[in-house]
């Protein structure tokens, strides 16, 4: 903890607008609760006594100037809401507004020492990054030597004890020096004069700046060995992802790779590295353009165990292996996001992403059918197991508690069903791992009963099938692994296989090929599920009778698809592979129960975990009577869904009536079953019912979302789980955050967390810490602490929103609502408008469509601040007759043009808040102005009797006297 200390300040209140500064005594300044001494909660000490900060728009401006005073290097994040915990005693400060260059926070302008009391759980607080800037000295180049960090205006030096191979990997990407590629105990002087720098620094390794990564205090005044870091001096680029031109940035200069031996191994890592899958082909052409001229004249050659394109041996070339035009090209599967770590290339812990940060699962909310999606998106096979091997060295890191609700026929993770909110934590000795095949064989999931024993098992069968048969061949996207889009493996690479006379002969080969039995159906795919990737197969003519797809007459292609041939697909009965497995195990079938193609879905629902229960038996969807159907049943489904248990067992076709086969009737379960088949009831197909008599059930993680109090895009937030609604508690509610709630409710994507606007509530508060990020579409992917009915400390920490909807638009920084910085929000972000020909009629447009009457004022040069974020339009040309400022020429901000010290801002005359002075002055002066009337009536009437003459100084008064004020959200004044 440090603190520094300032000129105090007297204010003297000139009424009712303005206060006058003076100086007197020492104010101090400190940084509390925090991992070092430059983050922590915001303390301020006035008058003897420690207090706090509060302010609802705490921005990274006025971060600055906290961490300029405490001599702390520059801002890395301004945090509101309690983020250090609570602190004590008074409220010193409330809503600063800092420009950025004051001496102190105190000279900020604020509302005055102790002018309002917050409640501490607004408590803002400041990382600071403790440095103003590093570099790499004593190498051989500016990418490489001992690492130094500068503090004030001394260099400090870093031990090597306080980095490891994640940070190094921060640093040569800050200083765009390509990848780290060692680090190594450098020698130490020990000079005693010498700064010693004294965090340990923590990265994850994907953080921007060195400034952003976790550290803690290490303090020492000397190393044994100073930190020394070896970068590459090279950057890899792609024009995009999942295919582009190759560039590497070397020397300070982009150049193309020449494509003189590039091959699919160093493509693949590649692809890996840049997080875009794994390398499906290398296309010939200029498909992606041409480069600025400059060529990196070298080739790589990389082994297929390789994790990063820098690990691969280099070779140069000579100047007449590598013509002009010949760049390397690649194009990627695209599924980015999934990744194993600390093992093999198809085995180890599993890793994914948010944003640009990656971390490990919770092994709790892993199961098989997802393992086997993350296998299959990296072109491992099939999951052979999901437990914890000895081999597997454990990292660091963020543990996400993502829950993946795969079929186990997704073509990457992310296309499962993902839920995040409200899953509970996991230590770091309880991660995800999966041990892929990564050869042929065949994965199948089920129950298996021996005698009075059942287990729930992962049976792996690498003999059954002919070598390489089963894994040269596919069909994706299908209910099971017996239907969908048909595949084709060709030298290592997923293709597509088109036809313009597809039939069912053609389907029998596929199905016997993938021990699916015989085949149901030949079909084309509608036009919005064909693929867009390499074609293996076009033009297949069977005779039905062959044992594979390749030994029919076909045509071999690695193009892109021309003509008129579409994607096909099959669906297999499937069948035969349950009698394979049945023969392969040496047991009787009424000892063994394998389901090779059996789901269960609940259909109709507002979520995957509640609505009409329907199966998936012999290729076909069908429903369930509700005769006898009770919660015993409704508990095995939510079980085997993974969805709780089951809070209501619904009849009577509550979620609607479904089509087609009734499978089951009488189900009479016990509630201990894994599965709903192994429930006693009638043969399948076997009923007397009706599909008015369709069966439902309504699971505990049902979750739902609505606002109270307000109306469908305003009020106070409401989750429901576990069968009851209950409220959000706000810690840490950003503005992100709040969108992501109104793009779940289908209220725009733009809203704002109020304070304590839509009433209190009654229920549980079920969530607190609820942070999103802009990838996430539904309020169920954000990250937050796990289910709890008592969250809140209180009732004042329900979250209250306010949707923008289609309008987008707020002010920002202002006195009131009605004024303020011109925010709007676009791509997913808030941002703000360049001031380059603001005027009234642009401010006219911005008030009426926010509701605020006319504009006062159109000013410029941030006159409420700096905002933050981008910049997204400038030169706004309204004529002050548009309904929204969407309505108006403007052009978007590309390039340079503006930065947040020309952020536009309006004065509107809707809001005008007085105080209550100041009000009360105008109603004595209309009660004045009111008698004088009626005096002057009087003696109108009086001269009128004697002169006839008029007198009209009363009527004068009380109209230039009254105007319209506005009072606590209530209007109050004169007609007219």
């Amino acid at each position: 903890m440090i603190s520094l200390t300032s000129a105090m300040t007297i204010m003297i209140k000139l009424c009712p607008f303005y206060i006058l500064v003076l100086s007197e005594g020492t104010d101090e300044l400190r940084l509390s609760n925090g991992t070092g001494p430059c983050s922590g909660r915001v303390e301020v000490k006035h008058e003897e006594q420690w207090g706090t900060v509060c302010d609802g728009d705490w921005t990274i401006k006025d971060a600055e100037v906290v961490c300029k005073q405490l001599q702390c290097g520059f801002a890395v994040k301004a945090l509101n809401r309690a983020p250090f915990g609570q602190g004590t005693g008074p409220t010193w400060l409330y809503r600063v507004d800092c420009r950025g260059d004051e001496s102190a926070l105190w000279n900020c302008s604020h509302t005055g020492w102790g002018s309002f009391t917050c409640p501490h759980y607004f408590d803002i607080g400041v990382i600071c990054s403790g440095f103003s800037d590093l570099h790499l000295t004593g190498g051989d180049t500016a990418c490489s030597g001992h690492l130094k960090v500068k503090k004030e205006e001394t260099w400090a030096t870093v031990c090597f004890s306080h980095i490891d191979f994640k940070t190094a990997s921060v640093i040569c990407n800050e200083l765009e020096c390509g990848q780290a590629v060692d680090t190594l105990r450098g020698t130490h002087s020990g000079d005693r004069h010498e700064l010693i720098w004294q965090e340990e620094f923590h990265c994850v390794g994907n953080e921007t700046h060195l400034a952003d990564c976790p550290r803690n205090m290490h303090h020492t005044n000397t190393c044994s060995h100073d930190a020394t870091v070896v970068c590459s001096g090279l950057q890899l680029m792609t024009v995009s992802c999942p295919k582009g031109r190759v560039e590497l940035l070397h020397g300070g200069t982009w150049g193309a790779l020449c494509d003189y031996l590039w091959d699919l191994p160093a493509a693949n890592i590649l692809c890996q590295q840049l997080d875009c899958g794994v390398a499906l082909l290398i296309p010939s052409g200029q498909s992606f353009g041409e480069g600025n001229g400059s060529v990196w004249n070298a080739t790589f050659s990389c082994q297929k165990n390789g994790s990063l394109l820098r690990d691969c041996l280099v070779r140069a070339l000579g100047q007449d292996e590598c013509p002009a035009g010949k760049e390397a090209r690649v194009v990627c599967s695209g599924c980015p996001g999934g990744r194993l770590v600390n093992g093999t290339k198809c085995s180890g812990i599993v890793e994914v992403r948010h944003g640009d940060t990656w971390g490990r699962l919770c092994h709790s909310h892993w199961n098989l059918q997802a393992a086997s999606v993350l296998c299959h998106q990296l072109n491992c096979g099939y999951a052979k197991s999901i437990q914890m091997e000895d081999s597997f060295v454990d990292g660091n890191g963020p543990i996400w508690r993502d829950a993946f609700h795969c079929k186990g026929t997704e073509s990457c993770l992310w296309d499962c069903v993902q839920v995040t909110l409200g899953n509970p934590t996991c230590s770091a000795k309880e991660v995800a791992t999966v041990t892929c095949s990564g050869k042929s064989g065949v994965a199948f999931y089920g129950w298996f009963f021996l005698g009075s024993h059942c287990r729930c098992h992962l049976m792996y069968f690498p003999t059954l099938l002919s070598l390489g048969l089963a894994e040269s061949l596919r069909l994706s996207g299908g209910e099971s692994r017996c239907g969908g889009r048909v595949e084709i493996s060709l030298h290592g690479v997923w293709s597509r296989v088109l036809d313009d006379d597809w039939d069912i002969r053609d389907a029998h080969v596929v199905c016997r090929q993938l021990q699916c039995g015989t085949a149901e159906k030949a079909y084309y795919l509608p036009k919005s599920e064909r693929g867009m990737g390499l074609v293996g197969l076009r033009n297949v003519q069977c005779t039905g009778n062959e044992t594979q797809l390749m030994l029919c007459n076909t045509s071999h292609y690695h193009t892109v698809p021309t003509g008129v041939s579409e994607d096909v697909g099959v669906i297999c009965s499937g069948e035969s592979l349950c009698e394979r497995y049945r023969m392969f195990l040496g047991i009787s079938p009424a000892h063994v129960v394998l389901w090779c193609s059996r789901q269960m879905r609940l259909v109709n629902g507002t979520h995957r975990c509640a609505g009409r229960v329907e199966l998936y038996h012999h290729g076909i969807w069908g429903t369930i009577c509700d005769d006898n159907w009770d919660l015993s049943d409704a508990n095995v489904v939510c079980k085997q869904l993974r969805c709780g248990h089951a809070i209501e067992a619904f009849v009577s076709a509550h979620y609607g009536e479904g089509s087609g086969q009734i499978w089951l009737d009488d189900v009479n379960c016990t509630g201990a079953e894994s599965d709903l088949w192994t429930c006693p009831s009638r043969a399948w197909g076997q009923h007397n019912c009706q599909h008015k008599e369709d069966a439902g059930v309504l699971c505990s993680d049902f979750l739902a979302l609505r606002l109270v109090n307000g109306n469908d895009c305003a009020g106070r937030v409401e989750v429901f789980y576990n069968g009851t609604w209950g409220s959000v508690c706000s810690n840490r509610m950003s503005l992100l955050t709040a969108a992501t709630m109104c793009k779940h409710l289908g209220c725009g994507d733009g809203g704002i967390a109020m304070d304590f606007t839509y009433g209190r509530g009654s229920g549980p508060t079920w969530l607190d810490h609820i942070e999103c990020i802009e990838q996430h579409s539904s309020l169920w992917q954000c990250q937050s602490d796990p289910w709890d009915p008592q969250s809140c400390n209180n009732r004042a920490e329900e979250t209250h929103i306010t949707c923008t909807g289609n309008q987008k638009c707020i002010l920002m920084g202002g006195e009131h609502e009605c004024s303020g910085r011109v925010e709007m929000w676009h791509q997913g972000s808030w941002g703000t408008i360049c001031d380059d020909a603001w005027d009234m009629a642009d401010a006219n447009v911005v008030c009426r469509q926010l509701g605020c009457g006319s504009a006062v004022s159109a000013l410029r040069e941030a006159a409420f601040g700096e905002g933050t974020g981008p910049i997204w339009l400038e030169k706004v040309h309204c004529k002050g007759t548009e309904l929204s400022l969407w309505d108006c020429p403007a052009k978007p901000l590309f390039g340079k043009n503006c930065d947040h010290k020309e952020d536009a801002a309006v004065n509107c005359s809707g809001s005008t808040r007085l105080s209550l002075p100041v009000v009360l002055c105008i109603i004595l002066g209309t009660l004045l102005c009111l008698v004088l009337a009626i005096l002057a009536g009087q003696i109108r009437r009086a001269r009128t009797q004697q002169t006839g003459g008029f007198l009209r100084t009363g009527m004068k008064c009380l109209l230039y006297m009254v105007p319209n004020v506005q009072l606590a959200g209530e209007a109050v004044g004169m007609g007219d």
